[in-house]
């Protein structure tokens, strides 16, 4: 039994799905996987962070927690905006894009995540894994935010690249999106 926590080690992910711990276990049994993991969980070898999200020890990466509660997601929104410069603002929150709207805090790590259509969601257009999660481009981050949020304030878009934007605008579909686009670059050109 000892080695499957030993695995589970071997895994680079510090968060782990029930998904993953049957791939990593080779188990096909949905009532065996429920056992095993109880067992690790009771055994404190595994850490249930919340239904189906388990992770190895509490130095666990929150990002990926982020995108492995609903599959799929990515990080986007403000998250990806603060850290490329483009707000200044600080938000306790990790901004997600998600089929599902929910707020929700696990082991003081809060989540906000944001539905976008079913056509964006699964396009992977401007989405690059980091570190076991997904997260958004800047262009995508800034299309995502403009998409939801039409008159949003930016404090500095020196670093967007407004030809990757324009690409990365037609999967939105959204004639809208493309004159708000269109006005930020006006504005920000300046």
């Amino acid at each position: 039994m000892q080695s499957l926590i030993a695995k589970l080690y071997q895994s680079p992910k510090t968060i782990l799905s029930n998904k993953d711990l049957a791939l990593i276990w080779q188990e096909n049994n949905e009532e065996s996987l429920n056992a095993k993991t109880a067992y690790y969980v009771k055994q404190k070898a595994l850490i249930r962070l919340t239904r189906g999200v388990f992770a190895k020890n509490k130095d666990y990466s929150s990002k990926e927690l982020a995108t492995s509660i609903y599959v799929p997601s990515y990080i986007s929104f403000e998250t990806v905006l603060r850290e490329a410069g483009a707000i200044f603002q600080h938000y306790d929150s990790i901004f997600v894009v998600a089929k599902w709207p929910k707020i929700m805090t696990i082991d003081n790590n809060t989540f906000t995540f944001r539905k976008l259509k079913d056509a964006v969601l699964f396009n992977a257009a401007g989405v690059v894994i980091k570190d076991n999660y997904s997260v958004a481009t800047l262009e995508r981050a800034f299309l995502d935010m403009i998409y939801l949020f039409p008159n949003y304030y930016f404090d500095n878009l020196k670093s967007i690249n407004w030809d990757k934007c324009d690409e990365l605008v037609k999967i939105y579909n959204n004639k809208q999106l493309v004159k708000r686009l269109n006005k930020y670059r006006e504005h920000y050109a300046k």
